[in-house]
C-alpha cells in the first residue's frame, strides 16, 4: 500500500507534469518535425497503468489473504478451536476476524482510490493518451466501489475459510468467489442507473461519449436496430443502405458518482449476505450453543 501511494503521488506531480509538458512541446511542432519528450509520455502511461490494474486486484488479494490466513489456517491449525475453549466465544472471534481487518482494509482502500482519482484528475484534459473516466478498470479505481469490493472479497476469504477449513482450497475459493462478485458488478454496472439516448443523422455518426449502453442504427420506420455486421467498403455500404440515423445509449460524465454509488450499494450488499453466511457456516461447524468458558457444547469442531 505504501508503494502504491507513493507511485499515485508521483502519478499525481512530477510524472503528470513531465508528461503533460511532451504533450504541449508535441502539439507546438504545427507537423514540423521536431523533438518532444516521448518517454515521459510512455513513463506515465505505464506507471498508470500498473498502478490501475494493481488497485483493481486488491480485492482479490483481500480475498485470498482472508481465506488462507485468517480463518483457513485458523482452523486448519486447530488455533481457532483452542481460542475458543479460553477466552473469547466462536461469535466473537469471528466479529473480530471480520471487524478488524474490514477497518483497515476501509481506510487503506479509501485512500488509495482517492489518491487514484487525484492522478488520474492531473492527467485528464493535459494528457491526451490519458484514460478516459469510463474506462472500468479507471472507473473502479477511481471510486468507493473498490473499498465496496474489497469488503466483499474479505467476506468471502472469510466464508471460503469456514467452509472449507484449509489454506489452500480456501485461497483459491475465496479469490474466485471475489472474482465473480467483480463479473457481475460489471455487467451490472450500466444498467443500475438510466442511461441517455441519443439520434444523430447517417453523416454525424453516434453523438455522445462516455460509458456505452448499446448502440445502433434507426430504419426509416423509426425502428432502431444493431449495428449490421459487415467487413469491407462495399459490403458496409450495401449494409447501410436504407437506414436514416444513428442512435446511442449511453452514461455521460454526469452519471459517474449515480453509477459508483448504485455499484457499491449492490456490492456492500452481496458482501453483507456473505457475512450472514460466516456466521451460519460457524454456528454449523460448532453447533448453536457455547459453555461459559466459550467451548462449543454442540457440534462437530473437527
Amino acid at each position: 500500500m505504501l508503494v502504491l501511494a507513493a507511485l499515485l503521488l508521483a502519478l499525481r506531480g512530477p510524472l503528470a507534469d513531465a508528461a503533460a509538458e511532451a504533450w504541449r512541446q508535441y502539439d507546438a511542432c504545427a507537423g514540423e518535425r521536431c523533438g518532444y519528450d516521448q518517454a515521459a509520455i510512455l513513463r506515465y502511461k505505464d506507471y498508470y497503468n500498473y498502478a490501475t490494474l494493481a488497485l483493481n486486484a486488491l480485492p482479490l488479494l483481500v480475498a485470498a489473504w482472508a481465506g488462507a490466513a485468517l480463518t483457513g489456517r485458523e482452523l486448519e491449525s486447530g488455533t481457532a478451536l483452542l481460542s475458543w475453549t479460553q477466552a473469547a466465544s466462536p461469535a466473537r472471534w469471528l466479529a473480530v476476524r471480520l471487524a478488524v481487518p474490514a477497518v483497515a482494509v476501509s481506510a487503506g482502500t479509501a485512500l488509495l482510490f482517492w489518491l487514484h482519482h487525484l492522478a488520474w484528475d492531473a492527467g485528464h484534459g493535459r494528457i491526451h493518451t490519458a484514460k478516459p473516466w469510463s474506462d472500468r478498470w479507471t472507473f473502479h479505481a477511481n471510486g468507493p466501489s473498490t473499498l465496496a469490493l474489497a469488503l466483499a472479497g474479505l467476506a468471502a476469504g472469510t466464508l471460503a475459510g469456514l467452509l472449507l477449513r484449509r489454506t489452500l482450497p480456501a485461497l483459491l475459493l475465496g479469490t474466485a468467489v471475489a472474482a465473480g462478485i467483480r463479473g457481475l458488478a460489471e455487467i451490472a454496472l450500466p444498467h443500475l442507473w438510466p442511461a441517455v439516448t441519443r439520434l444523430s443523422t447517417m453523416d454525424q455518426g453516434f453523438v455522445g461519449s462516455g460509458l456505452t449502453v448499446d448502440q445502433g442504427l434507426v430504419t426509416r420506420t423509426g425502428a432502431r436496430v444493431p449495428v449490421p455486421a459487415c467487413d469491407s467498403v462495399d459490403g458496409c455500404r450495401s449494409a447501410y443502405a436504407g437506414f436514416t440515423g444513428h442512435w446511442n445509449t449511453y452514461h455521460p460524465l454526469s452519471h459517474y458518482w449515480p453509477l459508483q454509488l448504485t455499484t457499491s450499494a449492490l456490492v456492500l450488499a452481496v458482501a453483507g449476505l456473505l457475512v450472514l453466511g460466516c456466521f451460519l457456516a460457524l454456528r454449523r461447524l460448532t453447533g448453536p450453543a457455547t459453555t461459559a468458558g466459550g467451548a462449543a457444547t454442540g457440534g462437530t469442531t473437527a
